[in-house]
């Protein structure tokens, strides 16, 4: 019975073995998505993407919904992001090669000076500084940092008239593996604002305890 006791728990670790299967959790934290999509965005073939969610949808960490001829993906529970924020966390603390992996991300635009996450709120909310979030709108739509702005990155660039020059800008994407939100701010310093990177994402926030606000369709940013 022991044995047997350990051997439930493993399916967890056998699903999660896998550096692609990880990166569609930290895709699936975000929002919902096709199969299309979540090969698209993890650089691999439709079969190999389904392949993939085949064994995460058997350990019964994802699950999928039918709209017409798409079947959406979603985490199966809430805490499914928070195994894969402190299991990622776990990791960069214990592997000397992920930290030095990270670092080469945050060494050329610089992290945001680490200041306490609400009162980083609170000057958003005031307007003393602007949050902004280079995810694709469905993914912020789904749930994103409390008075964050939808920049996405590709748009970024074209959008740039719509940032106050004379405040701060923070921008941020996925969590700390992301790289749009580097890309942001090395454009925006580029381009003269005054700008730093959040290393967290929505699901870091939120593991945090601290609220995320979801878009409806009668809500404006």
């Amino acid at each position: 019975m022991k044995s047997l006791l350990y051997e439930q728990v493993a399916r967890i670790g056998k699903a999660t073995a896998s550096p692609k299967r990880l990166e569609i959790i930290d895709l699936l934290c975000q929002s919902e998505k096709t199969v299309d999509t979540l090969a698209s965005e993890a650089g691999i073939s439709v079969k190999l993407a389904s392949a993939h969610l085949k064994e995460l949808r058997v350990a019964r960490l994802v699950e999928g919904r039918k709209d017409g001829r798409n079947i959406y993906y979603r985490l199966s529970d809430a805490n499914v992001a928070e195994f894969w924020v402190v299991l990622r966390a776990l990791a960069a603390e214990r592997l000397l090669e992920l930290q030095a992996a990270l670092g080469s991300i945050v060494a050329a635009p610089r992290e945001l000076v680490p200041a306490e996450r609400r009162e980083l709120m609170a000057r958003a909310q005031t307007g003393e500084l602007v949050v902004i979030d280079v995810r694709p709108e469905p993914e912020y739509r789904t749930g994103h940092l409390p008075y964050a702005r939808s920049l996405p990155l590709r748009e970024l660039k074209l959008r740039l008239d719509e940032l106050p020059k004379n405040k701060p800008i923070v921008a941020y994407c996925r969590g700390p593996f992301c790289l749009m939100a580097p890309q942001a701010v090395e454009m925006l310093q580029a381009a003269g604002f005054r700008a730093a990177r959040l290393e967290d994402g929505v699901a870091e926030w939120r593991s945090r305890g601290l609220p995320i606000e979801i878009e409806t369709e009668r809500s404006s940013i």
